[in-house]
């Protein structure tokens, strides 16, 4: 009965809060199975975002969970310095999900992957891919990891980590299991079998990137694919394969009047310098496991406005006739947005004001030692709620990596990754 009241408790606050009012209380809320079933009952709540280089950012006040927030920034260790340092260069963050923190060094050479959560300051150093799995293969031309979700039925003290790295014809995954504590090859295919290796394909569109452009829905990582009106599908431990996106909406977007004038500038150096912005569509697992899309449609133009388009396939659906274009949102006016990321039923904006963007020219003005302040926004997908998190600076033209950051106060945290 003592449980069945708790997990009506309307926040972890209130939760933690039950769990210092005796040893009793404590013992029921800190099971796992309790845990389990609160986390499913009540999504966690947004804290923050980290950056490709040490350092987090907490939610601001007045988002709902910034007193959070702050206490997690000033009780963990963003910094990483509890992590031994790689033989070479430095670890940068690649992902973050369920309070873990996966560290790669910046050199494609070793591989060196490291697993921590920065609250209890607690890591794992990861083997190298051993060599009779990839000794039939080249150097790979790239390889990202991403740490794969726990599962509402597994033990959230283990955890996966999957690799994927290009060899230019050839797909291949790689996975690591906390369990066994070794790696092993997931799948592979070609570039030829998925319809063709994308043409231009390069580090800034890259399918396998920033959190956002994939999503893990169904026992799958779904990813949208550059230059192309599908998305690639990997079933876990069995093969890739692709879903068309029949409906067109890629292909029609590229060609409202505002975009074909929007490339032609660019093309011309004309528009106004602004960071760079990612064009695939952005990928969130929506309401009832649907696969939700959305694209940014942008107007650079002095006081230009900016869309989300929003649309949708059902479960198991590959049929063009499920895909189904949900709303257009149209964003609040003044700013100049690009997309961060997507996760947890979210979708991360960043922007920046018109005012900002103003720099002639023949100012004199140093763009490339400019610092400007960055507005981040999360979109709720089901309700289409807008709400500011956060305001950072950021270097003018320095690519961005955002990885956000979804958890309980350090109270309900678990010593363990």
């Amino acid at each position: 009965m003592i449980e069945e009241i708790f997990l009506r408790l309307p926040t972890p606050a209130a939760l933690g809060r039950a769990s210092t009012a005796c040893p009793r209380f404590r013992r029921v809320i800190t099971e796992r199975s309790f845990l389990r079933r609160y986390r499913k009952r009540h999504p966690p709540p947004l804290l923050g975002f980290a950056d490709q280089y040490p350092g987090f950012h907490p939610a601001q006040a007045p988002y709902p969970s910034a007193p959070l927030s702050r206490a997690l920034a000033d009780a963990a260790a963003f910094t990483y310095s509890f992590v031994p340092k790689p033989s070479e260069g430095y670890r940068g963050v690649c992902d973050v999900r369920d309070g873990r923190v996966l560290l790669e060094e910046v050199n494609l050479d070793n591989n060196d992957i490291a697993v921590c959560d920065p609250l209890s300051r607690r890591y794992v150093l990861l083997p190298p891919i051993p060599g009779d799995l990839t000794s039939e293969k080249k150097r790979p031309c790239q390889s990202t990891p991403l740490l794969v979700p726990v599962s509402e039925d597994e033990d959230e003290t283990l955890f996966k980590v999957i690799l994927f790295a290009d060899y230019g014809t050839e797909l291949a995954v790689f996975v690591f299991s906390s369990i066994t504590g070794k790696w092993s090859v997931a799948a592979s295919t070609s570039w030829s079998s998925l319809g063709g290796r994308p043409p231009g394909l390069d580090l800034d569109s890259h399918p396998f990137g920033c959190r956002g452009l994939s999503c893990f829905a169904r026992g799958c990582f779904y990813f949208a694919s550059p230059c192309r009106d599908r998305l690639l599908v990997l079933e876990l431990d069995t093969l890739f394969s692709t879903v068309n996106n029949h409906t067109g909406y890629q292909v029609k977007l590229r060609w409202l009047p505002r975009q074909v004038e929007n490339d032609f500038t660019r093309n011309n150096m004309q528009c106004r310098s602004r960071p760079g912005q990612a064009r695939l569509p952005r990928i969130v697992l929506g309401k009832e496991g649907a696969i939700e899309v959305f694209s940014l449609v942008d107007d650079h133009r002095p006081n230009g406005l900016f869309y989300l388009y929003h649309y949708t396939q059902q479960n198991n659906a590959e049929s063009s006739k499920e895909w189904q274009l949900e709303n257009i949102v149209p964003l609040p006016g003044g700013y100049n947005y690009f997309i961060t990321g997507a996760d947890e039923g979210f979708l991360f904006l960043g922007a920046t004001t018109e005012d900002q963007l103003d720099i002639s020219r023949g100012s004199g003005v140093q763009l490339l030692a400019t610092y400007w302040d960055v507005d981040y926004f999360s979109l709720d997908v089901k309700t289409s709620e807008l709400m500011k998190v956060c305001r950072r600076k950021r270097c003018f033209f320095t690519r961005e990596n955002v990885y956000w950051y979804f958890g309980f106060p350090p109270s309900l945290s678990k010593p363990s990754i």
